[in-house]
């Protein structure tokens, strides 16, 4: 089955489409390279993807364990390099309150968001630079 498909809209904008859902994102190419950044940019998804991986994959040992990751928070910052026109780096960082995790189970949660499908996808010359912070 088709994942997704994709209409080039024009003026450097596109609209993706979830094929199984029909939910749709707009991408426009940012202001350093022509466009207007009025949306997400397709290097922007490819960060954002990794962290809304490692905290899907987070979630999914939560559920396991019966700990509860709601109100868990992350920011990204993307870093592009020249020649060729890259993403060279991607800034994670990424709070989860506290409630009773033990050592162990932050252990778990952070080994468990480091090897995310997205970040075991990306090529080994993009810097990850994650920070997990568990927060009281």
């Amino acid at each position: 089955m088709t994942t997704s498909t994709v209409l080039y809209i024009g003026n450097l904008r596109t609209e993706a489409k979830h094929t199984r859902s029909g939910n749709s994102i707009l991408t426009d190419a940012p202001i350093d390279n022509h466009g207007r950044g009025e949306a997400f940019s397709p290097s922007d998804l490819l960060a954002t993807s990794l962290l809304s991986c490692m905290m899907t994959v987070m979630g999914i040992l939560a559920d396991r364990k019966g700990w509860m990751l709601e109100g868990m928070q992350g920011n990204v910052i993307k870093q592009m390099g020249d020649e060729p026109r890259r993403v060279a780096g991607i800034e994670i960082e990424v709070k989860i309150p506290l409630r009773n995790l033990t050592d162990k189970d932050q252990e778990m949660l952070i080994h468990t968001a480091k090897t995310c499908p997205v970040a075991l996808s990306l090529h080994p010359d993009i810097r990850q630079d994650i920070r997990i912070i568990f927060v009281p």
